[in-house]
């Protein structure tokens, strides 16, 4: 699904911001409701910045409602619903979906089925022969696969009913660039990830990711079919959720991958969902930072990315010639 285009002066759409391990949470999912909530008797408002904020969002219509959530460790340092949502309310989360993606893959790699450096030809024969084939699952979860970013304007939108049949009709696709040359966000490249990790296992996407995260995590309101057809079958775009839901998943990621004293991941597979792989691309390939900065430049800042997903911002000042600044907040827009 392509990013719509969207007004500078309207809100990122975010739904999911851990830090690092036992770092700073925030987590602000967009739902679909409204009423503003009503603040705790006697008690101040530890964000009153945010407060305001996200109010102002729901009453300009935005958004019908809002839930956020922001912790520290094990603290619940904020927690507040806005409009008539609720931690429960289920919303699509678009490409914070990514994350989950990138754990139900990691899972499959802890149990030694798949190499984050199998290439595509090695799972898929269809690729033998395609220079597409030649990307590997980090590649392809790291946004420097090659792939289109996107399905064409010009063919059916992907709403296959399989990850077999999706693949399928991108196989034709054109490489955008050769494996590693170029960094492009989309999320093409992982429907092909997905239909390896179907391949390794043996299950399909929905029960592979249920096995493997919900179910451990507890999260019943979570999946990625059946949804409505225009979210059929984006692994990197088409979860559903609730907060109360991520953010189980995000104490997992924030305790090194173990909850409720249940281990779903490893250390060494949260350890590649927090590395920089934005950064060791920028080692590598100093050429492409410009296209970078500029297609992710919004007020003088820029993104880092991780394992499927953003990791932080990089903060350069308007006019600034000095290096950017880390800002070490895990941010992502939601917007497909």
């Amino acid at each position: 699904m392509r990013p719509p285009a969207r007004d500078s002066s309207a809100p990122a759409r975010c739904f999911k911001n851990p830090a690092s391990m036992k770092a700073l949470f925030a987590l602000a999912a967009v739902l679909v409701l409204l009423q503003p909530p009503a603040a705790r008797a006697g008690i101040p408002d530890p964000f009153p910045l945010v407060t305001q904020r996200v109010q102002s969002w729901v009453d300009r219509g935005y958004y019908p409602g809002c839930s956020v959530w922001i912790a520290r460790g094990d603290q619940t340092l904020y927690e507040k619903n806005f409009g008539n949502a609720t931690q429960d309310t289920e919303v699509y989360i678009a490409s914070a979906g990514k994350w989950l993606s990138a754990a139900a893959i990691l899972a499959v790699v802890d149990e030694g089925k798949l190499s984050l450096d199998d290439p595509a030809e090695k799972w898929l024969p269809e690729f033998q022969g395609d220079p597409k084939g030649k990307a590997t699952l980090r590649q392809m979860f790291s946004h420097t696969s090659g792939y289109p970013p996107y399905q064409p304007d010009n063919l059916p939108p992907d709403t296959y009913p399989t990850t077999a049949e999706s693949v399928k009709h991108l196989l034709p696709l054109p490489p955008a660039a050769a494996p590693r040359e170029k960094f492009e966000y989309g999320g093409l490249a992982m429907q092909v990830a997905g239909r390896m990790a179907e391949v390794a296992t043996g299950k399909d996407w929905e029960t592979l990711f249920r096995e493997k995260i919900a179910a451990p995590l507890g999260m019943t309101r979570t999946r990625f079919t059946p949804v409505d057809p225009g979210h059929i079958p984006m692994i990197a775009g088409g979860a559903v959720s609730t907060l109360a839901d991520y953010r189980r998943f995000l104490t997992m990621v924030a305790d090194g991958g173990v909850f409720e004293g249940r281990r779903v991941l490893s250390e060494k597979a949260v350890a590649e969902m927090l590395a920089q792989t934005f950064s060791e691309f920028e080692r590598e390939a100093r050429t492409n930072l410009d296209g970078i900065e500029k297609i992710y430049t919004e007020g003088g800042q820029w993104y880092a990315f991780c394992f499927g997903s953003a990791l932080g911002r990089r903060v350069r000042p308007p006019g600034s010639t000095g290096p950017a600044q880390d800002v070490k907040a895990k941010t992502h827009s939601a917007s497909g």
